[in-house]
């Protein structure tokens, strides 16, 4: 059994949310931007229809120790603590820049292989060029 987290916050220019999740495979993130402030129902709604395509950061190693049960004074402190802060939390930071630079390298790996391919065509027809010059002597 896992556990997951969304909160809403403003990165200037736009709302985001950060959609936590922790299971049994390691802690996850997905940082989805929904640029006007939405409303609970909007928000709902979207992960209700974009559920399957949500971009998890690679699952990280979760902590190992369970969590004791907490007062109702005390979830309610840590919960009135976290909406007022409003930023991003370090663990949750380190997944999305794991995700950034898995993106990054995939990016240009397929932009290197663009440039060789578009490279190796244009040899290939310069050769053909060649050829048909020197083909009637």
């Amino acid at each position: 059994m896992g556990t997951s987290r969304l909160t809403i916050l403003f990165e200037d220019p736009f709302w985001i949310g950060l959609y936590e999740r922790e299971d049994d495979t390691g802690y996850a993130v997905c940082r989805i931007v929904f640029g006007a402030e939405p409303r609970d129902q909007e928000v709902y709604a979207y992960l209700l229809e974009h559920w399957r395509t949500l971009r998890f950061s690679p699952p990280r190693p979760a902590d190992d120790r369970p969590d004791a049960p907490k007062s109702p004074k005390r979830r309610q402190r840590e919960a009135r603590q976290a909406t007022r802060t409003g930023t991003i939390g370090t663990k949750a930071q380190q997944a999305l820049k794991l995700q950034q630079e898995q993106g990054k390298q995939a990016r240009l790996a397929r932009t290197r292989q663009q440039r060789d391919a578009e490279a190796e065509r244009k040899f290939q027809l310069r050769q053909k060029r060649r050829k048909e010059k020197h083909r009637g002597h």
